[in-house]
C-alpha cells in the first residue's frame, strides 16, 4: 500500500519537474563553474540542493506525523545553530530547555492542543526564569534568558506555523508550495542583485540585498506562486496571490535578520550545511516568518466572501 503524497499525482508531477530542473541546472552550472565567482557560488548553491531537495520532497511525502516531525527536527537544529552562533551552547540548561521546548510545540500541534500553544511564549519565558534560582546564579543570566526566549520565539512558536499549516487539509503541498516560493525568492534576489544590483539599501547588513534583486524576485516569486498554485488546496487568486507576496516580502525579513546578527557578532557566515554553502539557519530563516503570516493570512482569506 503506497502510503502519504506518493500516490498523489500533483506531488507526483511537481517532485519530477522540481528535481530533473535542478539536475539539468546543476550540470549546467558544473560545467560553467570556473567561468567566474557567480557561477561558482551557484555550483556550490546547486550541490547543496541536489542534496536537500530530494530530502525535502521525502519528508512531505511520508504519512502523518512524519512531517510534522521534519520540521520539529529542523526547527531544534535552528536553535542549536542560533546558540553556537551567539556563543551560548555550552549553557545546557538553557539550551535543552529550548530544544525540550520546540519538541513540545511539535506534541502540541500534532494532539490540537492549540490553546498551550498561543500560551506557548508565556510558559517558556517562566520557565527559563526559573533557571537562574535553580542553579542559584546572577551571572549573565539577562543575556541567557533574552537569547534563550529569542531563540524559542524564532524557531519555535514562530517558525512552527509552518507545523500548524500541516494539520489543514492539503497541508503538505501547501508548505512545500511556500519553501519552494521562498527559495526562489531568495535564490533570484541573490542572483540579480549579484548580477545587476546597484541599490543597495541595507548596505550595513548585507551586500547581496539590492532593489533591483528584491523587485525582480518579487516578479519571478509571483509567476511561480501562479504556475504552482496547484499545489495549494483552494487554486482561488487570493491564496497564491497572498502566498506570493508573503514569500517575497517576509522572506527577505528572515534573511536580513540573521546577516543583523552575523553582522553584530562580526561572522562571516552560520556554516556549511552537509554539502556546499550556507548553514541550517540559511535553509530555515525564511519561514520565520512566512510561517506565520501565511497562516493567519490563510484563515483569514477564507472567512472572506470576495463575491
Amino acid at each position: 500500500m503506497i502510503y502519504g503524497l506518493w500516490n498523489n499525482p500533483r506531488y507526483v508531477e511537481t517532485a519530477a519537474i522540481i528535481l530533473g530542473s535542478l539536475a539539468v541546472l546543476s550540470l549546467l552550472l558544473f560545467f560553467l563553474r570556473r567561468k567566474g565567482a557567480p557561477f561558482a557560488s551557484g555550483w556550490a548553491s546547486a550541490k547543496s540542493w541536489m542534496f536537500v531537495a530530494p530530502l525535502l520532497f521525502l519528508a512531505f511525502a511520508l504519512p502523518k506525523p512524519w512531517p510534522l516531525v521534519f520540521v520539529t527536527w529542523m526547527g531544534v537544529l535552528s536553535a542549536k545553530s542560533f546558540f553556537q552562533l551567539v556563543g551560548m551552547y555550552h549553557r545546557s540548561w538553557f539550551v535543552w530547555t529550548t530544544y525540550l521546548g520546540i519538541f513540545a510545540l511539535g506534541h502540541i500541534i500534532n494532539h490540537g492542543q492549540l490553546e498551550f500553544y498561543n500560551l506557548s511564549p508565556m510558559i517558556f519565558l517562566f520557565v527559563i526564569c526559573l533557571i537562574p534560582m535553580l542553579r542559584n546564579s546572577a551571572t549573565q543570566m539577562i543575556q541567557y534568558i533574552a537569547l534563550s526566549l529569542m531563540a524559542f520565539i524564532f524557531w519555535g512558536w514562530s517558525y512552527m506555523h509552518m507545523g500548524r499549516l500541516l494539520t489543514f487539509e492539503g497541508g503538505e503541498l501547501m508548505v512545500l508550495y511556500l519553501y519552494l516560493l521562498a527559495e526562489v525568492s531568495e535564490n533570484t534576489s541573490w542572483a540579480v542583485s549579484k548580477i545587476w544590483g546597484k541599490y543597495k539599501p541595507f548596505s550595513r547588513i548585507t551586500s547581496k540585498v539590492t532593489i533591483e534583486g528584491m523587485l525582480v524576485a518579487l516578479i519571478v516569486t509571483m509567476l511561480c506562486a501562479w504556475g504552482l498554485r496547484h499545489l495549494l488546496p483552494d487554486r482561488s487568486e487570493r491564496f497564491w496571490i497572498a502566498a506570493g507576496l508573503v514569500a517575497a516580502i517576509f522572506g527577505r525579513m528572515g534573511d536580513l535578520l540573521i546577516n543583523v546578527f552575523r553582522r553584530d557578532l562580526g561572522i562571516k557566515d552560520t556554516g556549511i550545511f552537509i554539502i556546499g554553502r550556507d548553514g541550517i539557519l540559511t535553509r530555515v530563516e525564511k519561514l520565520i516568518f512566512i510561517g506565520p503570516m501565511y497562516f493567519y493570512l490563510y484563515i483569514y482569506l477564507q472567512q472572506i466572501d470576495f463575491r
